[in-house]
């Protein structure tokens, strides 16, 4: 049911008490996603494959639980965000940079789907919650 959507052409929902928005919100979500996408394919050429190969040994390591995976990709995260233009708003790309490295993670390693997904969403709800609720508040404005 969880669905990792960067295209903006369907929207997923957050459970258990997670950022949740209503099926009306669909229009903002997909404004939202369109403008990540965009932001996404720039930062898509930027990121080395050393540092996707990095975090996909990261995620193959079962030794590790899933916080320690989401530490990895918060580190990779701030030293990708060094090379961001200052001009844009370092919460939009740090979300952006989370979401390329898990889709370049898939594209890596395919069966690391589920463990990528979920550890990406956790790191996500977790670091940039308040972000995305002032997001969508402020497209619907």
């Amino acid at each position: 049911d969880d669905e990792l959507q960067t295209d903006g052409n369907r929207s997923g929902h957050f459970r258990n008490g997670e950022l949740g928005l209503a099926p009306t919100n669909e229009e903002v979500i997909r404004i939202i996603a369109a403008q990540l996408a965009e932001i996404g394919d720039q930062f898509d050429k930027e990121i080395q494959e050393r540092v996707v190969n990095g975090l996909v040994q990261q995620f193959l390591n079962e030794n590790l639980s899933n916080e320690d995976i989401a530490q990895y990709m918060s580190r990779a995260v701030r030293e990708l965000i060094q090379a961001i233009p200052a001009d844009m708003e370092q919460e939009k790309a740090m979300l952006v940079l989370a979401m390329v490295l898990t889709k370049k993670i898939v594209n890596t390693v395919p069966s690391l789907l589920q463990r990528a997904f979920n550890t990406t969403r956790a790191y996500m709800n977790q670091q940039f919650h308040n972000y995305i609720v002032e997001m969508v508040s402020a497209v619907k404005q």
